[in-house]
């Protein structure tokens, strides 16, 4: 395992050989140098801020690895540019690696208690991915293979936003409605889907919607406990206080970038950006999202 030597959070697993979720076996080394965990084996697992991947990607290009396998355990998308988490890899490395994604529902506190999940492994080459979830396999967490990458990134990352969507109906005690909100969601994120090019089918599997589904019945959701601490904040007059920070705040700007370039109408998201973002009432704005007029529910 490699960390940032400043890191705390690294520092403090280093001195302790643990975390707030389990203890490292002892053949478990950690070191700073990234050079030497990356030689330690073909398969390279990267989980951190979504925001953060510029930073590593120019720091692993630097040692000019090949023939590994990148697996990108994470959600989101670049702030500033809308680019997916592998598209940034993809950019950094030499052609012979090869780069999937690891996403889907599951909270690290249910699979440390041992509760078994379903997940997906997607990369562009379906032949990757499976070689990955086979070698990954486990009785833990059963794995899917799936080819179309496009539509993994951009539904696991596009859950988060809705998780701070649901969040805040939550806080407006108006729960009733996350079942229009997981309906209408998933139905412009597969428009999203298919208009960069991916299978619009994907948003309704585990990537989207089987991880959305997830995070709305779970405690341990960090977006929905966001959403719903930020409109408690809204309403009690205390967001300039902080509420902490969720992957869905990065994601949802990254989505308008990606929404106005493919010229595709994201409403629920454009909302939550609206409120993150610009100040917008979030009473008055949901109250207004589910009063827009619509005349066809599906219109692909």
């Amino acid at each position: 395992m490699w960390g940032r030597a400043d890191d705390d959070c690294y520092t403090s697993i280093a001195k302790q050989r643990a975390n707030n979720f389990l203890n490292l076996p002892p053949d478990v080394a950690l070191t700073t140098d990234l050079d030497a965990a990356m030689n330690h084996s073909d398969n390279i697992m990267i989980a951190i801020s979504a925001q953060g991947i510029k930073d590593l990607a120019a720091h692993i290009a630097a040692l000019t690895p090949k023939n590994k396998t990148f697996i990108l355990c994470m959600k989101g998308l670049c702030e500033e540019t809308g680019k997916r988490l592998s598209e940034i890899i993809e950019s950094s490395v030499d052609k012979s690696n090869k780069i999937c994604v690891w996403v889907g529902p599951g909270h690290v506190q249910d699979f440390t208690a041992g509760q078994p999940g379903v997940m997906i492994i997607a990369a562009k080459d379906r032949n990757v991915a499976k070689t990955v979830a086979d070698e990954f396999a486990s009785d833990l967490i059963k794995l899917y293979v799936g080819g179309d990458l496009i539509g993994a990134e951009i539904g696991a990352a596009a859950k988060n936003v809705f998780g701070i969507a649901a969040g805040m109906l939550d806080g407006a005690r108006t729960p009733t409605l996350k079942g229009a909100l997981m309906a209408r969601g998933v139905y412009e994120v597969s428009c999203l889907i298919k208009a960069m090019g991916g299978d619009k089918m994907t948003a309704y599997g585990l990537s989207h919607l089987g991880d959305f589904e997830a995070t709305l019945f779970s405690a341990n959701s960090h977006n929905l406990t966001y959403g719903a601490e930020f409109f408690r904040a809204w309403k009690e007059n205390r967001l300039q206080k902080s509420v902490g920070l969720a992957e869905g705040v990065s994601t949802s700007k990254a989505l308008m970038i990606l929404a106005k370039k493919y010229k595709v109408d994201m409403p629920i998201c454009t909302l939550v950006y609206e409120i993150l973002h610009e100040n917008k009432s979030p009473l008055e704005g949901l109250k207004g999202l589910f009063l827009r007029p619509y005349t066809e529910e599906f219109r692909y």
